[in-house]
This record gives structure tokens, C-alpha cells and sequence, in this order.
């Protein structure tokens, strides 16, 4: 059964708006004229092709194609932002700094620098308009709500400057604000007043695994190669030049069609399952060890535990049923596809 203080935020966010948290969250910024260049070596999307209030989200990977970031960048009009797992900001700032050779480039992790809050929820954008001005430069005339693929641009909050930019990575429309970390109580005073309040963070997770959306230090690591987490489609260009560990994802895609050894799959558990298994639990197909657990929660909209998990590919497709569990205690379980179905199937 779950919290009822859970349920009303969830429904928050899936109806109207609420605030997320983002202090795990990190903030590396690039300046310099050779930015772009400088990052379409390492990344694997066209981080060429971004323009002032665009963006997209990419992966950072080891010669051997396994991940060390996944990250949003953004092009905000004279530097670039890079938006990653606050644990791993400092780690990366001095790993890109130490590749600068002859480009005019800077990197500086801007962490501690930033307060950052999130609102999601179909009306985000419409509240957050209420309390911001437009700064009325002709690369910031977007409206909040056309905000789509990670479009960002510069508003003013009481005369103080705020970058905002769409999220969508809990399936419902969503905009993070960037601001001065001396404002953050009155950002936090100023969306309290237009009706925002913080979210449950059951109810977030629900919301991140119901859409599928993989996390990196949870769903993904430094084993992970961005295909066995499917986000290929988002992180990676095919028709960009080279970056780093461009040959391995390649030679999958295309001389191995595709075929990797395990798939980031969602696993759906009987509605009378009362606990969601925990995270590492192990994924069997009769006595066979098949995969493991990589985050779980109960779900508010399906009404049953669901989970998203890595299974070994001959077993990894929709409809096939599995257990979770040790010894003679085990769940039965369903693959399925991602994001989770609007109903159970």
C-alpha cells in the first residue's frame, strides 16, 4: 500500500506541477571559441550542430565504448554547460582539462556555483512564467511552454539573471532552473508562491521508472555501454565524425547489427507483490542467473511493482516471464518494454 502523501505528489506531477530536487546535480561549464570542436572529439552526439539556446544529451566514453558520464550539454549563447552527476563533476572538469591542448578552451566545474531546482508537471512551464521576465534578446524570445529537446535560454527572476531549460526525463514535461546559489531562497520563496511545492521523492522515482529513464550511478556505469541502456537514439549521432570509443558502438551497430550481450528491459511483478524487490536483486528463467535489478518501485499509475533491470539479450524480449528472488522465495515477474505501458498488460 502506498503513502498517501505519495500518491498526492505523484499526481501533482503527472496532473499539474511540483518541485524536484536537483542537488545531485553538477554543473561543468566550457568557454572559449573552440568548444564545440573541442567536445565533438569526446562526445558522442553532434555537439557541432548546437546553437545558442539548444542542446542535447550525450555520453563521455573510455576507448572501449563503456561510459564514464552521461550529461545534458547545453549551448547558452557564450559558453557551454555540461549537466552531470554531482559526484563525478570534479572528476570530469579535471579529466577535460587535462585533454586541452592548443584549443581556446576553459573548463570549470560551476557546481557549487549554481542552485538548481526542478519543476515537472504538465502546467511547469506556465507556472514558472508567472514569477520570470524575458531578458528580450532575440535568442531568448522562446516561450517556457514551447520549450522542447533540451531548449534553453536566459530569463530574469527580480532583475537577477536564470537559465532555464526543458526537461523530460520523468515523462511529463518538465524546466530546470539555474540560478546564482545566493538566490536560492528567493527562487525557492517566489515558486512556493505561485503553488510549487516539493515533490515526494517515492513519487519522483516512480515517475523515472515508469518512463524508463536510466540513471548513471544506478541504471548505468563504468561497465555500461550506452546500448545495453538503449539510449542510443538520444546520446548517440551516427552520422557525426570521430569520438572517443566511436569504433566500438559502430562495429555493434553495424557489423554485429545491434546485438549486445545484455538490454536495459522493464520488468512488471503481480499487483498482490506488496514490496518492490530491491536494487541487485537477481533475475532468473528457471535455474538459469539471466540478469539482475537495477532500480524498483511500486507504481502508483499501474498499481504493482515494477522495475527496470539488465537481462541477457536471448531473453531481454517483451513477454517473457522471469523470477527475482533467492532460494525457494521468488517473484514472478513479466519483461517489458519501455517506458512502462499507460496499463498493465
Amino acid at each position: 500500500m502506498l503513502d498517501a502523501r505519495l500518491i498526492q505528489s505523484y499526481e501533482k506531477l503527472r496532473e499539474t506541477a511540483g518541485l524536484v530536487t536537483l542537488a545531485g546535480r553538477g554543473t561543468v561549464v566550457l568557454t572559449g571559441g573552440d568548444r564545440a570542436l573541442y567536445l565533438q572529439g569526446l562526445l558522442t552526439n553532434d555537439i557541432a550542430a548546437l546553437t545558442a539556446g539548444t542542446g542535447c544529451y550525450a555520453a563521455y566514453l573510455t576507448p572501449q565504448g563503456r561510459m564514464i558520464a552521461d550529461m545534458r550539454v547545453f549551448e547558452i549563447g557564450d559558453r557551454m554547460l555540461l549537466d552531470v552527476d554531482r559526484k563525478i563533476a570534479d572528476t570530469l572538469t579535471s579529466r577535460l582539462s587535462m585533454l586541452v591542448f592548443s584549443e581556446n578552451v576553459q573548463v570549470i566545474d560551476e557546481s557549487a556555483a549554481w542552485y538548481r531546482v526542478g519543476v515537472r508537471g504538465p502546467e511547469a512551464a506556465a507556472r514558472v512564467e508567472e514569477i520570470l521576465t524575458s531578458t528580450g534578446l532575440a535568442s531568448d524570445s522562446k516561450t517556457l511552454i514551447a520549450y522542447r529537446d533540451l531548449n534553453n535560454g536566459w530569463w530574469t527572476l527580480d532583475g537577477e539573471p536564470l537559465l532555464a531549460a526543458s526537461n523530460d526525463e520523468l515523462g511529463v514535461p518538465g524546466i530546470d532552473l539555474w540560478i546564482s546559489s545566493v538566490h536560492d531562497e528567493h527562487l525557492n520563496a517566489r515558486l512556493n508562491g505561485v503553488g510549487l511545492e516539493l515533490a515526494h521523492p517515492a513519487a519522483v522515482e516512480a515517475l523515472r521508472v515508469e518512463a524508463g529513464t536510466p540513471r548513471f550511478g544506478i541504471d548505468m556505469d563504468q561497465d555500461t555501454i550506452p546500448l545495453e541502456a538503449g539510449i542510443e537514439t538520444r546520446a548517440i549521432s551516427e552520422t557525426k565524425g570521430c569520438y572517443v570509443g566511436q569504433e566500438v558502438i559502430i562495429r555493434i551497430l553495424h557489423r554485429g547489427k545491434g546485438r549486445i550481450a545484455r538490454r536495459l528491459v522493464g520488468l512488471t511483478f503481480a499487483k498482490n507483490l506488496t514490496t518492490a524487490p530491491a536494487a541487485g536483486s537477481l533475475i532468473y528463467l528457471g535455474d538459469e542467473m539471466i540478469g539482475k535489478v537495477t532500480s524498483a518501485v511500486r507504481s502508483p499509475r499501474l498499481d504493482r511493482p515494477i522495475a527496470l533491470a539488465y537481462i541477457q539479450r536471448e531473453h531481454a524480449t517483451p513477454g517473457t516471464r522471469v523470477e527475482t528472488g533467492s532460494g525457494p522465495v521468488r517473484a514472478a515477474a513479466e519483461v517489458t518494454v519501455l517506458p512502462f505501458p499507460s496499463s498493465p498488460i
